[in-house]
């Protein structure tokens, strides 16, 4: 708002101003605030005296300057040219009529032409304060001859102080923990947030407490999406239906739940770099330090876009059940191999047989023909694929094809890699392909043609494979290091300790 009250201060004053954002954020307060500074006794001023008749009137709603239009109720042309017949005369009592227009995009085409007669040719005593939530719906007529400020939603710390001290001036006893609850459900709204404490006012007979706030915010609890991400670690793909149905059942959101899914990936990558970007007082910051430690930033990642583009597609979808499963088998899929095994939770801790052994028993579909290594070594094929990849500039999807493919031949500019079919669907991501080549291309100086064939090829370990192998290899070493060590061991004896192998992680 530096603008407005630069603007104030100077008396350099435009005749219509637009404010846009999502509700809840002030969009109708700053204006009445602005309206105050326009006409207060005092003079025009980003300061308000909020004690001169104007300012008391204004707050009172009973200033006959301030005309107050809601456009979702008035949509029509003749409200429209009322208003603006009752703008040519001057004002009443204050220095400026200012007339404040809410969600300003639901007037008709009809009514938008003729506010904008007025707009271009506007009597000096006029000020047009217009806002809404969507302003694309606003015609760039209209837009081109406003000065438009942009509410962002307000972070969930800003409404937890707010809350706060609401609740401290009404001497009303509350917990940490159930105020971040209500400030993020917020989702960026302070209205939202206010209404929301209200309602855990009353739910709790009095008290905010955390716990009965957590069971009243219901579907906002995201504790199945902790779940949701626990399963997909451990490969178990019917656990996470399993909660997808339960979702279905409790009515939640499935377009909702993805976004939130992303949300909260976003919150472990921030754990798994920056930790103290998490407050001490998140109730959540065990489980999403758990998770930092559990996936690898790659996972992450991967798994934020996979959530992402999975949101942008689901209205493409049979159903919202369809697109939102489909996005979950999606990711444990894409898993790192051995991590999603049929097998569950048991069969990701399988101590794994050495690569070659692993790569034969790789299910080949009955379309894919295993393809051979040449006979004769072709040009480039000295070239170690997994050391090439760690010097290559590519991510997300394009990664996943180098990760899960061998190296098959390099002549002449044209590099043929031999892709698992376990991970077929890759062949078909045009995006990635070209993220790869474009990557090939500035390793190696020149043009390259790249070309992925589906294939098996039982004597070659893809870099995923290699990365799994190595992975398990350190989690049995950090185990076998573990039931070793004589401190665990006396612990063991003479306190009756148990390890849970499932929480050991190597360092």
């Amino acid at each position: 708002m530096r603008a407005l009250t630069n603007a104030l201060a100077q008396n350099r004053l435009h005749h219509a101003y637009l404010f846009t954002g999502t509700r809840g954020v002030g969009k109708t307060t700053i204006a009445r605030i602005f309206a105050k500074s326009l006409n207060c006794e005092t003079g025009i001023t980003a300061t308000p005296c909020g004690v001169c008749s104007a300012c008391t009137e204004i707050d009172s709603g009973r200033f006959v300057d301030l005309i107050e239009l809601d456009a979702a109720s008035n949509t029509q042309v003749d409200n429209m040219r009322e208003l603006l017949e009752s703008a040519l005369y001057a004002p009443t009592s204050g220095r400026f009529k200012v007339y404040i227009i809410d969600e300003v995009h639901m007037l008709s085409k009809s009514a938008f032409n003729a506010m904008l007669k007025t707009l271009e040719e506007p009597p000096a005593h006029v000020k047009f304060i217009l806002a809404t939530t969507d302003p694309q719906k606003i015609p760039v007529t209209v837009l081109s001859r406003c000065l438009q400020f942009n509410l962002k939603q307000l972070p969930p710390a800003l409404i937890h102080d707010r809350l706060q001290y609401v609740l401290e001036q009404e001497q009303i006893p509350f917990e940490q923990g159930a105020l971040n609850l209500v400030a993020r459900a917020a989702a960026g709204s302070m209205r939202d947030g206010l209404s929301l404490l209200d309602q855990a006012i009353a739910y709790s007979s009095g008290k905010v407490d955390e716990a009965l706030v957590r069971t009243m915010l219901g579907a906002i609890d995201q504790g199945y999406l902790f779940d949701l991400l626990d399963t997909l670690k451990a490969g178990d793909g019917a656990g996470m239906l399993r909660i997808a149905d339960e979702m279905a059942t409790r009515s939640i959101e499935f377009e909702g739940a993805l976004q939130d899914m992303a949300s909260l990936l976003h919150r472990i990558a921030l754990a798994q770099t920056v930790p103290q970007a998490i407050p001490d007082d998140e109730p959540e910051r065990a489980r999403l330090l758990e998770l930092a430690q559990r996936f690898t930033p790659e996972e992450i990642q991967l798994n934020y876009q996979i959530a992402i583009h999975g949101r942008n597609e689901i209205e493409l979808a049979p159903d919202e059940y369809a697109g939102f499963t489909m996005t979950l088998l999606r990711m444990l899929a894409f898993a790192p191999q051995g991590a999603a095994a049929s097998g569950g939770p048991a069969a990701a801790r399988t101590v794994s047989a050495p690569v070659a052994a692993a790569q034969q028993k790789v299910a080949e579909p009955a379309q894919a023909k295993p393809i051979s290594r040449p006979t004769s070594p072709p040009a480039g094929a000295d070239l170690d694929w997994n050391a090439l990849l760690s010097q290559l500039k590519v991510q997300g999807m394009a990664l996943q094809l180098a990760k899960n493919s061998v190296l098959a031949s390099f002549n002449e500019g044209r590099l043929v890699l031999h892709l698992s079919p376990q991970h077929k669907q890759l062949q078909s991501n045009k995006m990635a392909l070209e993220k790869l080549q474009a990557a090939l291309a500035e390793y190696f100086a020149r043009p390259v043609k790249l070309v992925v064939e589906l294939g098996v090829t039982v004597d070659v370990a893809t870099p995923a494979a290699v990365e799994q192998h190595e992975k398990e290899t350190r989690q049995q070493q950090a185990e076998a290091a573990i039931k070793q060590d004589a401190f665990v061991r006396e612990a063991q004896a003479q306190l009756g300790a148990q390890l849970i192998e499932g929480a050991i992680r190597p360092v």
